[in-house]
């Protein structure tokens, strides 16, 4: 029998470099529809990963993503079986490097019938301190796997283990291309009710000002509305708005 370390000391993938706790927190509450709106006026036409729609509801996360990019399935470069090799299989070595707060994203090239993460690999990866999945594709043991508190965006479910029928996993921790944008590794992911939203690293402090800005001012156009205020004047503010804006968030700081 052969030694498992061997098989996976012979496997090399490299680990992601994380924001720091400070960025991620700044953009912490600002939702995915916030950093879409500001994003597309830092120059992001579209940072929404279509396909994957939320699966636990209420869930909101903001993490750095580890990727896992499928490939069509070729039999002569993937053993058909679940079980055979199993440190070969590098959906197994994707979750390997999964430190507190991290997301996972997978290009499963929006195929339905393949489970990529069953209830073990989710175990796994929630005990090591994951926050969250964002697949463009499927789970299975999905009753289980909700049960662990994961934030879940996922095009659906399936019975089917990850090579039962056509895409087989490829490269850990590259650029990958989910829902129809790009993710580099250590991107950084806000997801909520309405989708996930991918934040390119280079963007996020920027992201991070802007968006604390507009959630301010929102609160305040919030709650002129609720008082039955004029909605020209407040969404968005005018000039007249913008001042009265003002005089309140120096008495309501954040």
């Amino acid at each position: 029998m052969s030694d498992p370390s061997s098989n996976r000391a012979a496997i090399q993938t490299r680990d992601i470099e994380r924001p720091s706790p400070d960025l991620i927190a700044a953009l912490s509450g600002i939702g995915s529809a916030t950093a879409a709106g500001e994003l597309k006026r830092l120059g992001i036409r579209s940072a929404f990963i279509q396909g994957p729609v939320a699966s636990t509801a209420g869930a909101s996360i903001v993490g750095p993503a580890l990727t896992l990019q499928f490939m069509p399935k070729r039999e002569d470069l993937y053993p058909d079986a679940e079980y055979v090799d199993p440190e070969r299989q590098l959906h197994r070595h994707a979750l390997y490097n999964t430190q507190k707060g991290d997301v996972i994203v997978v290009d499963a090239r929006a195929d339905m019938t393949s489970g990529v993460f069953g209830e073990m690999m989710m175990t796994y990866f929630r005990g090591r301190g994951g926050i969250g999945a964002v697949i463009d594709g499927c789970i299975r043991d999905s009753a289980e796997i909700k049960k662990l508190g994961l934030g879940l965006w996922l095009r659906g479910v399936t019975p089917n283990f990850h090579t039962q029928t056509n895409i087989f996993p490829f490269a850990v921790n590259v650029p990958i291309a989910c829902g129809g944008v790009t993710v580099v590794p250590g991107d950084i992911i806000i997801a909520d009710d309405d989708g996930a939203v991918v934040v390119p690293i280079a963007l996020a402090p920027q992201l991070a000002k802007k968006a604390s800005e507009h959630v301010e001012w929102e609160e305040f156009a919030r709650l002129k509305l609720a008082e039955g205020g004029d909605l020209r004047k407040y969404y968005p503010l005018n000039d007249a708005a913008r001042a009265e804006y003002e005089v309140w968030r120096k008495t309501h700081p954040r």
